[in-house]
């Protein structure tokens, strides 16, 4: 059994990581700004979740205390400062791995940029495995290009596209040599190094057996979901900053975190060597090809079976303060728009109507409404409505859910959500459920904390249509849940 401490155990990469090395037998140690999103986490109870902050290095102390392995797996891509934000990051890191004598960090980057030209992302994912490998500690850097996996912001991204555009005008980077790697060969070869001698030192590149261009991808996609053959039109015209804006639009993977990804995209990315095979052999029949991995991925989200999307952790730019309580703000502005309503069904029925909001369900009211919002708050650089869910019927603390994010659940009777679109303030939407005498009550509040005269003017202008918004979803809810409380036959 090894001591392994997973930063980033909340995002994509390191909320698939962790359970693994559970189920490997090694002890596992979380750390997290906020303990709090692992809570609603199954395979949390059997790790050591602790409160840090790698812009804080006594945190990180305590973090490493008594770990042999340490696995980076943290990024600030979306952030306006993200290279500097990950330098800083991982030169504390890197001191307290080596004042904590830990035995080995292992990290995973991306692919090893061109000697010039290279997009800040990928320069960025370079530069934070060259501070790690140089603070004395034996450093494993994995070098990934395209993820393949059902909730990974390169598989939707391939995937939205090749759904909804039968015709494609596309930017020169489809023509650009990738191999792509399944999600389950990257956990693979990372749960592998737990184990491997200490005396490792060095960058690998890793990839699936296949050398593939996005062009093939998409088609390959279309072939597979059982779609009508994709026309492909490139167009160099399209510059990197023209078609993060169209993959934008077309998917839901939002601007700030689209370009990097794509200007990645521009730069061929196919594994120099295989040498990592040395160390943690392939599996019987081989690495995963593309065309399974997507079936995989496919399978999985048709099955609402994906265990951590991109959207897991939080890119955004939006306060992450709980919401304050009356005493706290008594005195300060603060707008609220409260509803309530008695419901014809028993509290348990209105529970699920209320946990399956948003996403394909929407938000039972006014939806151009809401899609315009989503739209508008894309097109500054927010998250925008397409973001979506994980799952369709079951939410938990920490989930994104389209331009909100589950700040507290508490099964049965309460979901508050913390809005994550750009705002001139802070908002918060709270529903409850409590049991009555006719049935149940859901209580829906709404709160807005203005940020000076623009976020005054942003809540008196709107009033109309937020008061015309949160009545007609508290009465689409209940009457939702009055009609899947009826029995069949009536």
């Amino acid at each position: 059994m090894v001591a392994c401490l997973v930063t980033g155990a909340t995002g994509y990469i390191g909320g698939r990581l962790a359970p693994r090395l559970i189920e490997a037998g090694h002890q596992v140690r979380c750390l997290s700004r906020d303990p709090r999103a692992l809570r609603d986490i199954a395979w949390a109870r059997r790790a050591d979740v602790v409160a840090g902050d790698l812009a804080d290095p006594a945190s990180i102390d305590r973090a490493l205390d008594g770990i042999e392995v340490a696995y980076y797996l943290v990024h600030s891509l979306g952030s306006p400062s993200f290279a500097e934000k990950d330098r800083q990051a991982a030169t504390n890191f890197a001191a307290a791995a080596a004042k904590a004598g830990v035995r080995r960090v292992v990290y995973l980057g991306g692919p090893q940029p061109p000697a010039t030209g290279a997009s800040a992302h990928l320069t960025s994912r370079a530069e934070v495995g060259e501070i790690l490998s140089s603070a004395g500690v034996p450093t494993v850097v994995l070098r990934a290009a395209v993820v393949i996996g059902s909730g990974s912001a390169s598989f939707e991204m391939l995937r939205y596209l090749t759904q909804r555009l039968p015709l494609m005008v596309t930017p020169r980077w489809v023509t650009t040599r990738l191999q792509p790697i399944a999600i389950r060969d990257v956990l693979r070869y990372l749960v592998a190094w737990a184990d491997v001698p200490d005396d490792v030192h060095r960058a690998f590149d890793i990839g699936g057996p296949e050398v593939l261009t996005y062009r093939d991808m998409l088609r390959r996609f279309a072939r597979i979901a059982e779609l009508r053959p994709r026309l492909i039109i490139p167009v160099r015209a399209l510059t990197p900053g023209l078609s993060s804006l169209w993959v934008g639009l077309v998917t839901p993977v939002p601007g700030g975190v689209a370009r990097p990804l794509v200007e990645s995209l521009s730069y061929e990315a196919v594994a120099r060597e295989h040498d990592i095979a040395e160390y943690v052999p392939d599996p019987e029949g081989g690495l995963l090809g593309f065309d399974d991995a997507v079936r995989l991925a496919l399978a999985r989200v048709a099955e609402a079976d994906v265990e951590t999307r991109w959207s897991t952790a939080a890119w955004t730019r939006a306060p992450a303060e709980p919401m304050p309580t009356d005493p706290q703000w008594a005195g300060g502005r603060r707008y609220t728009d409260e509803r309530e309503r008695i419901v014809a069904a028993p509290p348990e029925t209105l529970w699920s109507v209320v946990e399956a909001i948003g996403g394909e369900a929407g938000w039972y009211s006014v939806p151009i409404a809401w899609s315009v919002r989503g739209e508008l708050d894309r097109l500054v650089g927010g998250v925008g409505l397409r973001r979506g869910r994980r799952d369709p019927k079951r939410l938990r603390l920490g989930d994104a859910l389209d331009f909100w994010r589950v700040e507290e659940i508490e099964p049965g009777r309460l979901l508050r959500l913390r809005a994550e679109m750009l705002l001139p303030g802070r908002a918060w939407l709270e529903l409850r459920v409590s049991p009555h005498p006719d049935g149940s009550r859901y209580e829906q509040r709404a709160v807005f904390l203005p940020k000076g005269l623009a976020g005054e003017a942003y809540w008196k202008g709107l009033l109309p249509v937020h008061t015309r918004i949160f009545a007609a979803m508290a009465d689409n809810i209940a009457r939702t849940a009055e009609r899947a409380g009826q029995p069949a036959w009536s």
